[in-house]
Order: C-alpha cells, then structure tokens, then sequence
C-alpha cells in the first residue's frame, strides 16, 4: 500500500517533502516525489505539513487533519521569554475543583508535544477523586518512614496535617506507557512540560510531583493499584494541577548563565 499520494496538477517539484523527510524515504521524480523507502517513514507528518501547494497526502497523517498556521501571528521573541519565564511551579491550590474541560484540554496539548522518533507511546491517567488523593499521601509518607527519608516532610504530615507531597492539589495527572518502553520516560517529561506550560493559559498552575513519582514509579508499587493502572503499564510521571491559591507579580531569576560555544573557525 502505498504512503503518499500527490496532486501532479498542485505539485510544483520543488522537492521541499523530499528534503524534509527524515528517514530518506522520499525522492523526487519526473512527476513529483515518489516513495523509495516507506518502511522507514516515521508517519512525522512534516512532508504533508512543509508543502506549500497542499499537492501531497500521506495515508497515516492525512491533510485534512493537518491545521492551518498561515494566519497564525508568531510571538516576539520578548513575549516568548515573558511566557516562558512566567511559569511557576504551583505548591498552594485553591480547594475549587478543575473542569473536566479544561482537564482534557491539558493533556490534549501534552499529546502533540515531540517525542523520541515519534514513538509517541504516553498515555494518561486524571486523578479528580480527592479521597484517592489523600490515599496516595498517605501511601508515599509511609514509604518515606519506612525508609528513613525527607524525615522533616513526614513529621509535617503526621504532626501538623500538612500534605507535603500533592500540596492539597485537586487533580493529579499521570502518564503512563507500555512496561517495556524505553523512550518512556523521556517523552513523558516533554509531554508533561508541554502540559506545564499551557496550563496558565487556562487560569490553572501546576508543579511536578516529584516525591510522588520516587513512590510511584518502583517496581510493585502500592500506587499502581491505588490509580488502577493495568498491569503491563507503569507510571512514567506525575504533575499535579489545580487553581494557583495566590499570584506572582515577578518573575524570578536563575544563577548565571553558564554556556560554552565550540566554533574554531570564531
């Protein structure tokens, strides 16, 4: 079966698909591109996307379910850094619950972010339910008495109530993949970023849920069950989101840029 078909009364042969494509599975012939390796395409869409005359279609990323960003107004560079430099990692949440809407909108985001040779392969799992929330604290803070760790977060939980692990955040949002994936957790952590960095978009914060995944992401862990994760899945990272309970009006500073150009020719 063929990959492509192209429109010889659009195409134009300019060749843009053929030196596009990233696994050589293109070149371009008397009529336009012709398919010389098929089994090597990684199905990335960007031989559809990068043609200017709409002239090729591919059978796995077909045009129509390509979107148009001819009218689309690229930020400035300024906006840019203020978007990504106002991101805040969130530890305080208001107790008002997250549409499921705007849930779905997140990780919809999160599942077009880039991956490891398009594999692709995350999944995610939304956790609304407060009660298995608190479940889950609970689990990690016994984990973390049982081993003798982070003693001065445990001492919070079972002295003073504070939830120092998911920080009363209203919804937990994991990702999961296949067991035996291993471009899983590298992809999870783009994803995630990507899922990160729209969420202010729609009045919402987040952070990492780091303390949890130490938990989560062992071997027979007691959370797999907890969040009902099958049994040929794990858990590959956890974010928590909610209603940011305050704001910042600032943005913060990092340590001196540290950064090497290797060019001997300057």
């Amino acid at each position: 079966m063929s990959l492509i078909s192209v429109d010889s009364e659009k195409c134009i042969k300019c060749g843009l698909c053929v030196k596009e494509c990233p696994g050589y599975v293109l070149q371009l012939g008397k009529s336009g591109p012709e398919e010389v390796l098929p089994e090597a395409c990684m199905v990335c869409g960007h031989c559809v996307a990068v043609c200017p005359k709409e002239a090729i279609d591919h059978i796995k990323t077909p045009l129509s379910k390509q979107t148009s960003i001819r009218n689309y107004t690229q930020l400035t560079p300024e906006q840019g850094e203020l978007f990504l430099r106002s991101r805040r990692s969130i530890r305080n949440y208001k107790e008002t619950g997250v549409e499921r809407e705007k849930l779905k909108a997140l990780v919809n985001v999160a599942h077009y972010a880039q991956s490891g040779h398009n594999l692709q392969g995350v999944s995610y799992v939304v956790i609304e339910d407060k009660g298995i929330l608190q479940q889950a604290v609970a689990i990690v803070i016994a984990a973390f008495e049982k081993y003798h760790v982070l003693e001065h977060m445990t001492k919070l939980y079972s002295e003073e109530g504070i939830d120092p692990i998911l920080r009363g955040a209203p919804c937990l949002v994991l990702t999961t993949a296949d067991a035996g994936f291993e471009r899983a957790r590298e992809n999870s952590i783009i994803a995630l970023t990507y899922l990160e960095l729209y969420a202010p978009t729609l009045g919402l914060g987040s952070c990492w849920a780091g303390m949890l995944e130490r938990i989560a992401m062992k071997e027979g862990s007691p959370l797999l069950a907890l969040f009902q994760i099958p049994e040929n899945k794990k858990i590959t990272g956890a974010v928590m989101v909610g209603y940011p309970k305050y704001t910042y009006p600032r943005l913060v500073d990092r340590n001196p840029l540290d950064v090497t150009f290797i060019n001997p020719n300057k």
